[in-house]
């Protein structure tokens, strides 16, 4: 919350005559976007006479901090950023919100504004600038996303300890399923597992709520989440699973926001986010589903298995067919449940077809997403494709909690797309008579001799894994087609995720996970889906953990770039071959400069670039690094505006990171932020196996450098590939 002030607080004392500025800058990349607002502000405060500092929160971590000290002289703060930036440290200056876009595109703008920008009080979220700019998702899903991701490492560190303990200690037991010792080392393991599996609904919800409500929102998301989960607290056999917890983490972040709206005496603020917030929104929160939620979903329970038990004598295709619809559609919740449960209940009367129905449906949502992911990686972030690796290692053992990212990132798309395969699955089971003697379900139990008509058992869930995918990855399709026609020229996200993060999401994470894990997993997650940038990630793209490359055959000229001065100092005229180990750390070199890009379009000009870095020998697959480059651009634009463009890929095509530029006369439409066709085109690309953050550097290095105007008029003069070099050895 934000209040109206009179005189800007200037806080530096009579002496202190010209106003100073503070900014933050942050996309969830961390890369070019973050620097080229932190350049454009610096500028355009010079110009006027106004001191500005400017901390940009890059992927290589925050620089040129803002101090105390800073902050106690400032008058105003602008904050330009697609992600969280914290602002405690801002309470009592004035504060304007805005998307990284703006900071490029308006800085001159903001700098006005900010004089007149509301007082930033303790506690309060700002609210955001009406042209924010750069933001291309709603914030509901980037909530969304954010939570995402920080569930996927419980859902991939749970599921695969689970795998492990049933595959290696676990053996069938009519009675009681896949059973291991009780006393034995892999029963550690599977419990490890299991808690691993109940954290990551209240996770899922309490980082809903933390997007939406800052801090006081994560006690009351992570404990509704619980309370959703735990079907016993309502008098349900089955908890609301994590469709409850997306439904506790936006009424907990929304419930916290309102909760802050309410005026408090003066003595009371201090201890409303830490103690009365939680306490009230907690409660209020756990109250409402218990007495108010809770109670719909023990009736759903109840009904679903009277409806079932109703219909044991009509035909076994249309029985696996709703059986197969109910398993997949809540992976857990009281659908699942009402289907799982009903199946085990016919096992001791004899009946164990209806089992057999269950047990077909049951891995067909983790096979068929992870799957998915391998059949059309350009829809799916790094970080979501790791996932994709793991759903599948979930779904032969029958866990299908593997699939619950993908089907929280994307409810509209995943849910019906597992619910026709699980359907297909469960009628081709109903109508070769397949018997499961044991409440499981999974390739796992017929492998253990489980499973009667093994062989329909696998053609059943082959083919319903099938028709998950296909059906997924088109659904997926259609709608970033919608979106990308919706939005021609996309700003940055979150994934995200994200990416839709995972997706994201990123990946990585991705792509985009708690407090430790949580760090990595967002570097992954934010950075592969532009916010999205999911994670980034979505689940979030300049960088991230798709760019996070090793400096590779760039061998040691990485950690001197700052301070290699050798480039900038070499006189006019020296061949370019002697300056190539010096370009950007030796990445670019005359092999990879054209003067003249010949393309037209996007998609010729990245093929045209490509076909550049092929000249270095390091392109193992040029139509695969085309591919991979031009999935990064669907989930947003690589064009940053002032005519520059720097699409990127991260890819096993290339066998070492390799950099390349080529100028275009008549330009290119890249939808850039601000309209402008490219001229100015960068290509680059890493293996994936790359690690270390000097890529990530050089990136940050050129971004700041292509800010300055003549600068980006020198490149566009040089005559030939020397002189582009020339130009380009400036970058240090």
């Amino acid at each position: 919350m934000t209040s109206p002030a009179g005189p800007p607080p200037t806080g530096g004392g009579s002496e202190r005559q010209r106003l100073k500025l503070l900014a933050v800058t942050a996309c969830p990349t961390g890369i070019a976007h973050t620097y080229m607002a932190a350049e454009k502000l610096t500028q355009a405060a010079a110009s006027r006479g106004i001191d500005m500092k400017v901390e940009t929160q890059g992927s290589i971590g925050a620089e040129n901090v803002l101090d105390d000290n800073d902050v106690s002289t400032a008058d105003g703060v602008i904050i330009a950023a697609d992600k969280d930036v914290d602002l405690s440290r801002f309470v009592g200056k004035r504060v304007l919100t805005v998307g990284v876009a703006e900071g490029i595109r308006h800085p001159e703008q903001l700098i006005e504004r900010v004089r007149s920008a509301p007082v930033h009080t303790a506690g309060a979220t700002p609210a955001a600038s009406a042209s924010g700019g750069g933001k291309e998702r709603s914030v509901a899903y980037k909530a969304l996303m954010n939570g995402v991701s920080y569930m996927i490492p419980f859902v991939v560190v749970g599921g695969l300890l689970i795998a492990i303990s049933l595959s290696l200690g676990g053996h069938t037991d009519p009675s009681g399923g896949l059973v291991i010792p009780k006393d034995s080392f892999w029963m550690d393991i599977n419990n490890i597992g299991v808690i691993g599996f109940t954290l990551m609904v209240p996770i899922l919800s309490g980082y809903i709520a933390y997007a939406i409500g800052d801090r006081p929102a994560l006690v009351p998301g992570m404990i509704g989440g619980w309370i959703a989960n735990t079907g016993d607290l309502y008098d349900s056999k089955a908890g609301a699973g994590f469709i409850g917890a997306i439904v506790t983490g936006f009424l907990a972040g929304y419930l916290v926001l309102w909760i802050k709206k309410v005026k408090v005496p003066k003595f009371v603020q201090p201890i409303m986010p830490i103690i009365v917030i939680p306490i009230v929104a907690t409660t209020a929160l756990g109250l409402f589903f218990i007495y108010v939620i809770g109670k719909p979903i023990s009736w759903v329970f109840e009904h679903l298995t009277d409806w079932l038990s109703g219909m044991t004598g009509t035909s076994a295709i249309l029985l696996g067919a709703i059986l197969g619809l109910m398993i997949a559609f809540d992976m857990g919740g009281p659908v699942n449940k009402t289907a799982f449960l009903f199946g085990t209940g016919l096992i001791a009367t004899g009946n164990q077809t209806v089992m057999g129905m269950c047990a077909a449906a049951i891995p067909v949502m983790p096979l068929g997403q992870g799957l998915a992911t391998l059949i059309r990686k350009r829809l799916y972030t790094e970080q979501e494709r790791e996932t994709g690796l793991a759903a599948l290692f979930m779904g032969c053992f029958g866990i299908s909690e593997g699939a619950i990212p993908f089907a929280a990132a994307r409810p509209a798309q995943v849910i019906p797309a597992n619910m026709l395969g699980g359907a297909v699955a469960g009628a081709i089971a109903g109508v070769a008579g397949v018997e499961d003697a044991v409440p499981h379900g999974g390739p796992i139990v017929a492998v253990l001799g489980a499973v009667s008509g093994v062989p329909m058992f696998f053609v059943a869930v082959l083919i319903g894994t099938a028709v998950t995918a296909l059906t997924t990855v088109t659904l997926v399709d259609v709608s970033e087609r919608r979106r990308n026609s919706a939005a021609p020229v996309p700003g940055l996200s979150v994934a995200e995720p994200l990416e839709p993060a995972l997706v994201g999401v990123g990946v990585g994470a991705a792509a985009g996970g708690a407090a430790g894990a949580v760090a990595a997993q967002r570097v992954v997650a934010s950075s592969s889906v532009p916010a999205t940038e999911a994670a980034p990630t979505g689940t979030r793209n300049i960088g991230g953990a798709d760019d996070k490359a090793d400096a590779g055959a760039g061998g040691a000229a990485g950690a001197g770039a700052d301070t290699d001065t050798g480039a900038g100092t070499k006189a006019a005229g020296t061949p370019a071959a002697e300056t190539d180990g010096d370009v950007l750390s030796g990445y670019l070199t005359e092999r990879t400069v054209k003067v003249a890009l010949d393309a037209r379009d996007k998609e010729a000009a990245i093929r045209e670039m490509a076909e550049l870095l092929a000249r270095t020998g390091k392109v193992s697959d040029l139509d695969e690094l085309v591919a991979t480059a031009l999935r990064r651009e669907e989930q947003g634009t690589t064009g940053l505006g002032e005519e520059i463009a720097i699409p990127h890929a991260k890819t096993d095509a290339v066998t070492a990171p390799v950099v390349g530029f080529a100028r275009s006369a008549e330009g290119v439409e890249w939808g850039s932020l601000d309209g402008t066709k490219a001229r100015l085109v960068f290509m680059i690309s890493v293996p994936e196996a790359a690690a270390g953050d000097e890529h990530l550097r050089i990136l940050a290095l050129l971004s700041r450098r292509l800010t300055d105007p003549g600068f980006r008029e020198r490149l566009i003069a040089a005559p030939d590939e020397g002189a582009v070099l020339e130009v380009l050895s400036e970058v240090r």
